[in-house]
């Protein structure tokens, strides 16, 4: 049993401080997205500093557990473990940011800025964190798109902050620059052109998606990073974590090249694949819940289909994307998805997994079902229970 306090679901950065000061080991279990990524990079390198042994583990379905003996047990975008940052109140790349100045180590705050933004909040939520950036390196507000690489045809492609025109596919929107007159290497008004155009293109299907396009307007330019904008290296991190999380958390902990283009080539093929899931979805529409059928079972990958499908395409606030052996969902409120979506597990499979915080919810689950009458049934439960305990 471990020493540390008994689990505190949302430390404060001196709770995170005070418990890893002394610890002998940390064991990091981070969810697979972008903002507890970029948490556990921060707080495993003011580790690495003090020379705090440390291992960073990331899941799609996570369930910490309280750590053995003296060791401490780090949840970050979840809930458990010894103790948690679970970023539900404010994003978890903040707190741990908070929790590094504690420890006496500056963070970099083009990371943890990365990290505010995969949480989907802009970066003047973390204005401590922008000065900081501002006095390190290069940082300006500029026209343009949030995306990871400075080429306009790459980045409209594969961003998994906006579904428009040619999302997954580089040739579509390739033929649309060009249309556009947009060049290979945009000037500003050339940028300036394009985000206009995307917000219009975005935008169309509902005020919700005209919201949420914002998220890859004018954005915050890193010319001297190795990534073009901060919001698109938050991007880039998300997919990692989803995608090859062991390359995401080498990038977090350490800066390199090599690992740059790794995380790049996972950001392309998660788009891809999230995209084409989400164009070949079946979808139904329920009262507050709209579902969407996909055939890939990813949980990472489902919960990008769940949040572009609510952010885009759903004429509901809450979207539960299922798959043959997983399931993700995505709200605009705070509906408790995590409870909602451990409900509809026990549905059909009392050893299933989940996870989630109030607006987000992944899962885990075994088909059991002998043939397609079966299957259907099973999926039909697991449906209206997640339905029945919103």
């Amino acid at each position: 049993m471990s020493t540390a306090p008994a689990t505190v679901e949302d430390a404060d950065a001196g709770d995170v401080a005070a418990t890893l000061r002394d610890a002998p080991f940390v064991r990091v279990v981070a969810a697979a997205n972008g903002d507890a990524l970029a948490a556990s990079g921060v707080l495993a390198r003011a580790l690495r500093e003090r020379s705090t042994p440390f291992q960073v583990r990331v899941d799609p379905v996570p369930n910490p557990l309280p750590a053995d003996g003296d060791d401490v047990a780090l949840a970050l975008g979840v809930t458990g473990g010894d103790l948690a940052l679970p970023g539900d109140a404010r994003p978890t790349s903040v707190g741990a940011a908070a929790a590094a100045r504690e420890l006496g180590v500056d963070s970099d705050p083009i990371l943890a800025l990365a990290g505010v933004t995969a949480a989907g909040r802009p970066v003047g939520d973390a204005p401590s964190l922008l000065d900081a950036a501002t006095e390190q390196t290069e940082i300006e507000r500029r026209p343009g798109l949030a995306v990871p690489t400075t080429d306009p045809v790459e980045g409209l492609a594969h961003s998994t902050l906006v579904r428009g025109p040619g999302s997954g596919d580089p040739e579509q929107v390739r033929a649309a620059l060009a249309d556009l007159g947009v060049p290979a290497d945009p000037e500003s008004a050339d940028r300036r052109q394009l985000a206009s155009w995307l917000a219009i293109e975005a935008s169309a299907p509902s005020t919700r998606a005209a919201e949420a396009v914002e998220r890859v307007l004018h954005p915050y330019a890193t010319p001297e990073r190795r990534f073009a904008t901060v919001a698109g290296f938050g991007d880039a991190l998300d997919a990692a974590a989803r995608e090859r999380p062991g390359t995401g958390v080498a990038l977090a902990i350490r800066d390199a090249e090599a690992t740059r283009s790794a995380v790049v080539d996972a950001w392309r093929g998660h788009a891809r694949a999230v995209h084409g899931a989400l164009s070949d979805a079946t979808t139904g529409r329920y009262d507050g819940v709209f579902v969407a059928r996909v055939a890939d079972g990813d949980p990472g990958r489902l919960e990008t289909v769940a949040r572009l499908c609510r952010d885009f395409e759903s004429p509901e606030p809450t979207v539960l994307v299922v798959a043959d052996e997983a399931a993700a969902a995505a709200s605009t409120a705070d509906d408790g998805l995590d409870a909602a979506m451990a409900e509809a597990v026990r549905a059909v499979d009392a050893d299933g997994q989940s996870a989630g915080g109030s607006r987000w919810a992944t899962a885990r689950f075994d088909d059991a079902s002998a043939d397609a009458d079966a299957f259907e049934a099973e999926v039909s439960r697991f449906i209206a229970a997640f339905r029945g305990a919103l």
